[in-house]
């Protein structure tokens, strides 16, 4: 059976040619980009909680480095560095093999050098990436800067990753059309990288879209002290759940399902046609889904909990307020 440092070299070593030092010493050393702001994320995924142990290692190789990238997105930061920990139940080579493709495939995509790391044994397969990237200062697109009057925009569609989940547990049906549809978007999520970086200067507020879509949007609202009134039919579906869109289950994916990775971001009114050429030239469906409010908590809410942030967010249904059992995600929750 090959050791720690065989399994490093073989599979998570790759040339770092803009890093000073890469894998194989105590530290990497990095230089950044002068004048030059670093957009520091990291996330872990547990086998069981983030993704199941029988998914496909090239898939779940993917996915760990496209939920970091799209923290990147978010921030409007272009991609640099990544560092990889994991702990692993055993050395098997075959998933390795196949993590590692996943996994280096979509960071040689995005510009990312994998510059070190650490790998043990562990009882239950958990991946940890910090991811890296560069933003001029003063051009990264944060939470806290929403303002009342700007439209609420959405990358893609939503709902597809928890669509795919809630049918592959039985609570929900969808036809082997639909399945196929949403499914890679459950095990190959694409981070919006290009849209990130077109935004800057353009969008005031964003963040991607990992929790759920209310929950996500509630982050912005709550650290830019607004509301929001988001449009339910507005918000975009694809043509596998667009059919389902009356379902409540259907509901639930879209606005609380998560995994979507897609960016919500707020902009002023004057930036649309600026807004709708990115879309464009990107090829990626923009859609604008909701205004942003000044505070009010009259009427708004979330049911069975008290958040400000939830409770500044109407979501309307053909002008009647739509009441939700959950607003996304939590790694605490049921």
């Amino acid at each position: 059976m090959p050791g720690e440092f065989d399994l490093i070299a073989k599979y998570f070593s790759r040339p770092t040619p803009h890093a000073v030092l890469g894998v194989g010493d105590d530290c990497a050393l990095i230089k950044p980009t002068p004048d030059m702001e670093l957009a520091i994320s990291t996330d872990m995924l547990i086998a069981g909680r983030h993704f199941m142990p029988s998914d496909g290692p090239g898939t779940i190789g993917h996915k760990a480095m496209a939920v970091n990238l799209s923290d990147l997105a978010a921030m409007g930061a272009r991609p640099r560095y990544a560092l990889l920990s994991i702990a692993l139940p055993e050395a098997d080579e075959k998933f390795l093999q196949g993590f590692a493709g996943g996994f280096f495939g979509l960071a040689q995509k995005h510009g990312v050098e994998v510059i070190g790391g650490d790998t043990t044994r562990g009882g239950l397969l958990t991946i940890s990436v910090t991811i890296i990237g560069e933003v001029p200062p003063g051009q990264a697109l944060r939470r806290d800067a929403a303002q009342a009057g700007d439209d609420i925009w959405v990358s893609g569609t939503l709902g597809d990753a928890a669509a795919a989940l809630a049918h592959h547990q039985g609570k929900l049906r969808l036809e082997t059309g639909q399945a196929v549809q949403c499914f890679p978007r459950l095990f190959v999520p694409s981070p919006r990288i290009e849209l990130g970086l077109a935004l800057r200067r353009i969008a005031h507020a964003c963040i991607d879209v990992s929790d759920g879509f209310a929950a996500d949007l509630g982050h912005i609202l709550e650290r830019s002290y607004v509301g929001a009134d988001v449009w339910f039919e507005q918000l975009p579906l694809s043509d596998a759940l667009l059919p389902l869109r009356d379902n409540p289950a259907v509901q639930d994916c879209v606005l609380a399902g998560g995994d979507d990775y897609e960016l919500v971001f707020t902009a002023p009114v004057d930036k649309r046609e600026q807004i709708e050429s990115i879309g464009k030239k990107l090829d990626l469906r923009l859609t604008r889904a909701g205004q942003v409010t000044p505070l009010s908590l009259e009427g708004r809410g979330v049911k069975g909990e008290g958040e400000a942030a939830d409770k500044a967010m109407r979501i309307l249904h053909h002008g009647q307020p739509m009441l939700l059992d959950r607003s996304g995600f939590d790694h605490f929750g049921p």
